[in-house]
């Protein structure tokens, strides 16, 4: 508090410095993407062993995730979930509601930010330029072309390149 002078952000309060940090590094998960974020966690968990000084425990995420991390009770997590529920704000909540700091953007700006349509929303209204869109099915997309070729089909709400598809005038 004041007494102590103000407290900077990311500044380490209750813990002894003589602990090793506990970093709880999630991967994996239910998204398309797994197998990219167990790849990604298993080289962030292994250059945070020889580079970090931490105590790396590598955590896949399932069903049982909230009681795993409870029980953990990590200094921090640095996320490397990729797609759905790791970039959307699900997990990110998660972290939020059980008081973890963590890696990666708040709720509402992953949230946001893996909704391709209402991120343009956001950016028009910000005044910024923003290329033209189409939210279509997949049959629809199947059936016919949806903007004058060449274009870019991917989903809506899939992280990475996951789902993505170049158009051009011959592909029907």
């Amino acid at each position: 508090g004041a007494a102590n002078g103000p407290r900077r952000r990311g500044t380490l309060v209750g813990k002894s410095s003589g602990q090793t940090p506990t970093v709880a590094v999630l991967m994996g998960g239910p998204s398309a993407e797994r197998e990219v974020s167990l790849s990604s966690g298993r080289a962030c968990a292994a250059a945070l062993r020889e580079h970090g000084g931490y105590n790396v425990i590598e955590v896949e995420a399932d069903r049982d995730l909230p009681a795993v991390l409870a029980d953990l009770s990590p200094y921090a997590v640095l996320n490397c979930l990729h797609g759905r529920w790791g970039e959307d704000g699900c997990v990110q909540g998660l972290l939020e509601w059980l008081h973890l700091p963590y890696t990666h953007s708040g709720v509402l700006a992953s949230a946001l930010a893996m909704d391709k349509q209402r991120s343009k929303e956001v950016y028009r209204a910000a005044g910024l330029p923003v290329v033209d869109s189409v939210i279509a099915t997949a049959a629809e997309v199947r059936q016919r072309h949806v903007l004058p070729p060449p274009y870019v089909v991917k989903p809506n709400n899939e992280g990475s390149s996951w789902g993505v598809y170049l158009i051009d005038a011959d592909n029907n």
